[in-house]
């Protein structure tokens, strides 16, 4: 194999893949990009056999052929070239050499044929979306992912359709046990019938990642055991997570009647400024809601105590409860907007958390004994 690529071209693409390379591998091709050169296309490939990570970028193939090279070494020795150089990668003999400019380099490869291949199979379901409402989902969720390995099957986002209020819509749900999270949106052409899905937590972050940087639309395919999206020349391809989502609708609480409308960064300056004489173990934060307003209280035997008091928009009977501060302030942070509705009914339920009355994301908190 013999090609010419700009470094400007191949840096960014192998920044990308170098992340779904595990450092650690037990299996050395597992450590490895594969690059197959093709006419004018080269074709890049990383995997850790749950997800691959593909995509094509121009070149110039003197000699078509492909190999694999250490994903690390390689992204690094293309990142430190100058902007704007060419970059020369061929084989001689069992020997792969990199050229740019002055510099050269001896690379070790491994066989082309023992890269894995987990892209088989079929999708039952296809569907485009926004690459900014696919962010969106991700970034108004991906908060609420357990990292508690022994529930595996909270470790990711559930997306999964239903309907609601008659309309088909599609659903995305994360949740750690503390906290839950649920954006839906209009179901989009093709939804329909999906199957209920569990995206891991890595495959969302690069899902993140991906949307963030492309423009336009998506394509969407699922199967019951896989997703795969393509941006552009990009495709990502992750095993899905083989398990069973709890049923979530049982923790959204029906009957909180007790509602306050919060100014939304008012009540996380206060949050921020109350919570700094909390304990690192407990980081409680009390509110206290009433006609009068709303009171918020920490209080830590070896610092002392903090009190700030705010003016929501609330008529009704006196609650009290207490809050993890940390988990309070991501769910502003997330929901935006100019303010914030919460739904209570007593000090042991939990409580609702909206941007407004049917907002597309709703947040559920676990209260904490304070």
């Amino acid at each position: 194999m013999k090609l010419t690529i700009s470094r400007d071209t191949l840096a960014p693409a192998l920044a990308a893949l170098s992340r779904i390379v595990e450092r650690r591998n037990t299996i050395p091709i597992l450590s490895n990009i594969l690059l197959a050169a093709k006419g004018e296309v080269l074709t890049l490939r990383a995997t850790d056999l749950d997800i691959e990570a593909r995509t094509t970028l121009p070149c110039t193939a003197e000699i078509e052929g492909a190999l694999t090279l250490p994903a690390q070494t390689l992204t690094d020795i293309v990142g430190k070239l100058p902007a704007g150089a060419d970059i020369t990668l061929a084989t001689e003999g069992e020997k792969v050499i990199l050229r740019s400019g002055r510099s050269r380099f001896q690379l070790h490869s491994l066989p082309e044929s023992d890269f894995p291949d987990i892209t088989a199979g079929e999708f039952s379901h296809r569907f485009e979306m926004a690459a900014a409402t696919l962010a969106e989902m991700i970034a108004s969720t991906q908060f609420a992912i357990s990292t508690e390995e022994t529930r595996y099957y909270l470790n990711g986002i559930h997306l999964h359709t239903t309907e609601a209020d008659g309309a088909p819509v599609l659903r995305a749900v994360a949740t750690d046990g503390h906290r839950l999270a649920r954006l839906q949106m209009a179901a989009p052409e093709g939804a329909a019938g999906m199957p209920g899905i569990i995206v891991p937590r890595k495959t969302v972050g690069e899902l993140a990642r991906m949307a963030k940087d492309a423009k336009g639309d998506l394509a969407v395919e699922i199967s019951a055991t896989k997703i795969r999206i393509t941006a552009g020349a990009t495709t990502l391809t992750s095993k899905l997570i083989d398990g069973t989502f709890p049923d979530y609708q049982r923790v959204i609480p029906a009957g909180n009647d007790k509602r306050a409308t919060v100014e939304a960064e008012a009540f996380r300056q206060a949050i921020d400024r109350v919570s700094t004489i909390s304990s690192e173990r407990g980081r409680a934060v009390k509110l206290s809601l009433s006609d009068a307003g709303l009171t918020l209280s920490v209080s830590n035997p070896d610092s002392g105590a903090a009190t700030e008091e705010l003016s929501p928009d609330y008529a009704g009977p006196p609650v009290e409860i207490g809050f993890n501060s940390r988990y309070l302030l991501d769910v502003l942070t997330v929901l935006g907007g100019d303010t914030v509705a919460m739904k209570l009914a007593d000090a042991g339920s939990p409580a609702i958390f909206e941007s407004r009355d049917n907002a597309p994301l709703l947040i559920v908190l676990m209260p904490m004994r304070v």
